[in-house]
């Protein structure tokens, strides 16, 4: 039986996904407080959103877990998944966009599932100065926060992968990366062979980014149906925003991320719009927030704008992760993967850290032990070796 969902592109549903656990320091946790006591909703509801609040899962916090060198923390942030996915999917159902305060960036593989609970199609844009395409075999520091396209496109930790009944959340020519700056050796040969898109940052200083947003929007379908967009807020430069556990120079910045954030945000098909990196425990006087909120509200303001007939109902068939699974794998065989869109693989290795990614350098490595293969050379559907 069909599920009618309407979406309400005038109204918000805030969630609180306050974890640090998949990253490698903590304070990232107490980012979805921070935001509210800035005035995110009462910013947005002045604005003339309608506001809904779902509240705050209960806290994850990173620790030190040598138990689990290649996937540290694994447990914890699959409890907060498992925790996060029944609220979005009521989100979902509701029909408004659903906006997640998010500590680290792990949050949006659940983003995504709950979005699969009702669309059969979903995509993911990801706005991240990181490529997130590690994998516990390429890790040196275990860091599931380095990892996350790698979970959403059935590569990385095994427990997270299987998060989903049937990997991929998302297929790989649904996927775009946009902003990336911070590539490790072990990700530019991943990304060299994926069909994933990829817009780096070097190359967006010479597009104009607005245009380059809908080019990677087409490129997804997001017109279309349905995608879920994740920011991380390390892909603004550190001369606009350092209140991240990572920030680096270059890159993105605010203005250039003010430009193509609202092309995504202002789709009546952003299902949810995943906000992670803050750590409000580098941010002492708020001007940070305050710089997270006014952003938010300027780039979700289009919506206002949105014609009636964008809030019309639209029938969806609710799918469990089989079908949903099955369905990918229908398109698969019925066509090949489109050729990935963004920048050639010279530009990539222009960008390859000589050591490993910034997360990777605050945990020193075993040394000594021989490079491990590449994510693709392991058989499928066996757990990536320790």
């Amino acid at each position: 039986m069909a599920v009618k969902i309407v979406r309400q592109v005038k109204s918000i549903a805030l969630l609180g996904a306050p974890t640090s656990a998949a990253g490698l320091a903590g304070g990232q946790e107490g980012a979805p407080a921070a935001l509210r006591a800035a005035g995110l909703a009462d910013r947005l509801s002045s604005a003339g959103f309608q506001i809904t609040d779902y509240g705050d899962c209960a806290p994850r916090v990173y620790k030190p877990d040598d138990e689990h060198p290649r996937a540290r923390n694994v447990g914890e942030v699959l409890a907060i998944l498992e925790e996060l996915r029944p609220k979005v999917e009521i989100a979902v159902k509701s029909g408004a966009l659903l906006v997640i305060l998010g500590g680290d960036d792990s949050v949006v593989l659940a983003a995504i599932a709950g979005a699969r609970r009702y669309y059969r199609n979903v995509s993911l844009i990801s706005m991240d100065r990181d490529a997130g395409l590690n994998v516990p075999a390429t890790t040196s520091s275990g860091c599931l926060d380095g990892m996350v396209i790698s979970h959403v496109i059935g590569r990385g930790a095994p427990e997270l992968v299987r998060f989903w009944g049937e990997p991929p959340l998302v297929r790989e020519p649904d996927v775009a990366v946009f902003g990336i700056d911070r590539v490790d050796e072990p990700e530019q040969r991943s990304l060299v062979r994926s069909p994933l898109h990829r817009y780096l940052a070097v190359d967006l200083k010479n597009r104009s980014l607005a245009a380059t947003a809908q080019e990677a929007l087409d490129t997804m379908h997001g017109s279309r149906h349905e995608f879920v967009l994740l920011l991380d807020l390390d892909v603004i430069a550190s001369e606009d925003f350092a209140a991240t556990n990572f920030p680096g120079s270059g890159g993105l910045s605010l203005e250039d991320v003010r430009q193509a954030l609202p092309v995504f945000a202002r789709q009546p098909t952003l299902g949810a719009f995943v906000v992670a990196g803050y750590n409000p425990a580098r941010d002492t006087d708020a001007k940070a927030a305050k710089t997270i909120v006014d952003l938010l509200v300027s780039v979700l303001s289009p919506r206002l704008e949105a014609p009636a007939a964008a809030e019309s109902a639209v029938p969806i068939m609710p799918t469990n992760a089989e079908s949903a699974a099955a369905s990918g794998d229908a398109a698969t065989t019925a066509a090949p993967p489109p050729k990935p869109s963004g920048i050639a693989a010279d530009a990539i290795s222009a960008l390859v850290n000589p050591a490993s990614e910034p997360a990777d350098s605050a945990i020193p490595s075993s040394g000594g032990a021989p490079e491990e293969p590449p994510p693709d050379t392991l058989p499928e559907g066996e757990a990536p070796s320790e």
